[in-house]
């Protein structure tokens, strides 16, 4: 059966989607990924998909729905990549992709995902020093 690799990097998810995804491998993608954020205890997920030229409604609800699930289990989700074309058909379908940032590449994406985790933690330990007193 047909996976798309899922790479640690710290305390991020790095996932590359090379191939065209047909229904079965978007699904597992999806569920492969959510185990790994629940196994690793993943703070953030970084798609790229610039290898991608189409993406249909379903696999945008794919990315929406790791988004959102990701979210739930405390990790941030940022999508890299993304070719024009692609941002035109999201926005035609209507697909906002709640719980998902973008940026243009797999650096900036990094640096957001950092910049994201970091103000989460230091709103953690703020409300955690205010507990102590």
């Amino acid at each position: 059966m047909d996976r798309i690799p899922i790479l640690r990097m710290g305390n991020f998810l790095l996932v590359t989607i090379q191939v065209d995804l047909y229904d079965r491998l978007a699904l597992n993608l999806e569920s492969d990924l959510v185990q790994m954020v629940s196994k690793t205890g993943a703070r953030g997920v970084l798609i790229d998909i610039s290898a991608l030229s189409i993406v249909d409604s379903f696999m945008g609800r794919i990315i929406g729905n790791i988004g959102s699930m990701s979210k739930i289990m405390d990790a941030e989700t940022v999508v890299v990549g993304m070719q024009p074309a692609v941002a035109i058909t999201l926005i035609e379908l209507g697909l906002e992709l709640k719980g998902v940032s973008t940026a243009l590449n797999v650096e900036k994406g990094m640096a957001l995902l950092q910049h994201k985790i970091g103000s989460s933690e230091d709103l953690e330990e703020d409300q955690d020093d205010s507990s102590v007193e």
